[in-house]
Formats: C-alpha cells, sequence, structure tokens
C-alpha cells in the first residue's frame, strides 16, 4: 500500500474506471466506482465500494481496499464507460452495441435497462463503438465507422445521427456546452459538433501539423468550454483553445507511448491526470511563487520532473487560465508520478475529490483515496 495507494488484483485486464458521482451539494468523497474489462474470454461491467461495506473496523489494513459489490457479463471489450447518474451506467462496447446498465442499490445487482445492439456498423460488420458522452437524459456516442449517434436514455430510438462524420475511425468525445460535442480521431484532427445545425459538418476542425498523430482521449475543462486537454499515440499532452486559431496552444513531453486518457480535475482544474501504454499515471500541477497562476508555456518541454510555465501579467486571472499561454514572471508546472513502476498499461483513470482510481493491463485496480489536490 505504498504512497497510501491500494492495489486490487481482479484477474482480469481492466479498460475503464469510473467514480459514481456525488451530489455537487454534498462535501463527501465518492465512494463507488465502477470498472470494465477487456481482452478476456469473459468480459464484465463490476461495481466497487470502497466505503465500509463489509470491512471489519479491526482490518485496518484493508481500509479503502475495494470490495466488489456486483458485476455483469459484458458482450465484447468494454471500450468505455460513463455513469448516466447515480443508478445507470453506460457502456461502448468492441461489438458496436451501447447498453445502458441500472445498479440496484439495495439489492446489489446490475440489469441492462437498455441496449442498442448495433449503434456503431460497418455494411457487412460490426463497427466497434470507441466512445461514450452523458448529459442526462442525453448520451452521444462515436465509433470506428466514423458515426455520431444522439441517444435519450428514456427512448427507445436513436435521437440523432450525423452518419458520415468521419472517414476515419472517431476514437473519443466530450460535450464542450450542452448542444456542442468535440471528437478527436485517428488522423489527430479535433472536430466541433453543433446539434443545433442540420447536415453532417463539423462547425469547426483543428488539428495537429505534420503529423497524423492518432488522438486516443479528450477532455474538456470544466470551467472554461473553449479550452481542451487531448492526447494520442505519441505521448504528448496537447492544450488547446478552441476560440484561437486551430492549433495546441501547447505541446508538452507526457508519457514515452500512447496516451490512454486525459482528466482535468472537476474541480480544481490547475491539476491534470493522464495515464498511458507505458505503465505511468501522471498528476500535472500548475503552481506558482506568486498568487499569480501559472501559465503553460508553449512548445516542447522534455523535462519530466518540472516544466517551466509563465505566469499572467495581471494578478487577477483565476486558475481557470492556468493551461494557456502567457509571456511574463515565471511559475511551474509540475508533474509527479502516481504508481509504482510498471510495464503493463494505465488503461483508464478518474478522479473525484481527493479519490483517483485507475485500472490496468496488469489485472489490477489502484485506488489512491488522499491525492494532494
Amino acid at each position: 500500500c505504498a504512497n497510501g495507494i491500494n492495489a486490487k488484483y481482479v484477474s482480469k485486464k481492466i479498460s475503464k474506471t469510473r467514480w459514481r458521482p456525488v451530489s455537487s451539494s454534498s462535501l463527501q468523497q465518492p465512494d463507488i466506482f465502477a470498472t470494465g474489462s477487456w481482452d478476456n474470454e469473459d468480459n464484465s461491467i463490476s461495481i466497487w465500494s470502497i466505503g465500509e461495506n463489509g470491512v471489519s473496523s479491526m482490518d485496518d489494513e484493508f481500509e479503502g481496499d475495494p470490495q466488489l459489490l456486483c458485476e455483469y457479463k459484458h458482450n465484447g471489450d468494454v471500450l468505455d464507460l460513463q455513469f448516466l447518474d447515480q443508478d445507470r451506467i453506460v457502456t461502448a462496447s468492441s461489438t458496436g452495441a451501447v447498453t445502458i446498465f441500472r445498479h440496484h442499490h439495495n439489492s446489489q445487482t446490475l440489469s441492462v435497462s437498455k441496449l442498442w445492439e448495433r449503434a456503431h456498423h460497418y455494411p457487412c460488420n460490426n463497427a466497434p463503438c470507441t466512445g461514450v458522452v452523458c448529459n442526462s437524459p442525453e448520451i452521444v456516442t462515436v465509433g470506428e465507422d466514423g458515426r455520431i449517434m444522439l441517444f435519450r436514455a428514456d427512448q427507445e430510438g436513436v435521437l440523432r445521427t450525423i452518419e458520415k462524420a468521419d472517414s476515419s475511425a472517431i476514437h473519443a468525445v466530450t460535450f464542450l456546452r450542452t448542444t456542442e460535442i468535440l471528437t478527436v480521431n485517428s488522423i489527430g484532427q479535433l472536430k466541433l459538433w453543433d446539434f443545433r445545425q442540420p447536415g453532417n459538418e463539423p462547425s469547426q476542425i483543428l488539428s495537429l501539423t505534420g503529423d497524423r498523430v492518432p488522438l486516443h482521449c479528450v477532455d474538456r475543462h470544466p470551467n472554461q468550454q473553449h479550452i481542451v486537454a487531448t492526447g494520442g499515440q505519441d505521448g504528448m499532452l496537447c492544450i488547446w483553445d478552441v476560440r484561437q486559431g486551430n492549433m495546441p496552444i501547447s505541446l508538452m513531453e507526457a508519457h514515452t507511448s500512447e496516451m490512454w486518457e486525459v482528466h482535468f480535475h472537476p474541480s480544481n482544474p490547475g491539476h491534470l491526470f493522464s495515464c498511458s501504454e507505458d505503465g505511468s499515471l501522471l498528476h500535472w500541477e500548475t503552481s506558482s511563487n506568486t498568487d499569480t497562476p501559472s501559465f503553460l508555456q508553449g512548445g516542447r518541454n522534455t523535462s519530466i520532473i518540472s516544466r517551466s510555465a509563465i505566469a499572467p501579467a495581471g494578478g487577477n486571472q483565476s486558475l481557470i487560465n492556468a493551461w494557456l499561454t502567457g509571456d511574463s514572471s515565471k511559475g511551474h508546472l509540475e508533474t509527479t508520478h502516481m504508481l509504482p513502476s510498471q510495464m503493463l498499461s494505465v488503461n483508464s483513470l478518474d478522479v473525484l475529490g481527493q479519490c483517483l482510481v485507475c485500472g490496468t493491463d496488469g489485472e489490477a485496480i489502484y485506488v489512491n483515496r488522499h491525492v494532494p489536490i
């Protein structure tokens, strides 16, 4: 249990980990999370607790050890997983299916509440559904077939299909605003889509110049919808401002292999987390000696310990802009390795409050309940 991290070995490769949301009014820390597996003979979706369930207070050493509450067989690899609300979880499958599972808290069981079997498909066979994002009751999915699908949890059919949204595979999706989404694809492009607009054309396209490096993940800054972070095949962390030009503002060398997920901390966006095929999970923190937040310096930096960043001239800037470029007094961007070094891929992470959970190809789930936020 190094550095307050609990490791749970689960005999399945873990593809996705997500905290169940806590009500924003409560100050409680999250205590329930869901996981999905991949590349196993039988895949499953599982619900875990790090609360007091089934743990006697005498066993201090097991405090915080994840306890399995329930699981359910999942057809295909779980390629994405999101909580729709406290009770429902949406999964994206390698079979192209989109499923809503209901977690019954009283009986601690899972059941299938809705299934769109071939949401993503090629003419003759299935296409993996690669990403899902929820804004209840709306659910948006993307796939290798280049389609964007919009569902409502309370309706049977499909609300909207953007049929040929992409000629290449779409790897991930996030909401920018209630009517706008952003997708990333296998040729290094970010595309903005406005559901108020008819037709199959994006409202904006941004891309990395030169190399068409596949992008695997995207996350939006929780307070400033125009700032997004992406990661891809080259392990670089890119920060974009969708209002400014069509290139990233900052490029940082983060990982030595594919970056699978990137997440801003939902309530402290000066903190960002990324995980990779290289077996590492990084905590990025903008810090400064003054009260002024640090701005990320553009260009490429190679130092792993801390990367130089720059604070804005005005002292009244909020931490929100800490990921953007400025040009006066120096500050710092620090990175911390959150896991003991290991060889196998860290496929997924989620952070909420002071709690971090991640899952690996080493068939392990790691939980840290004391993230320094």
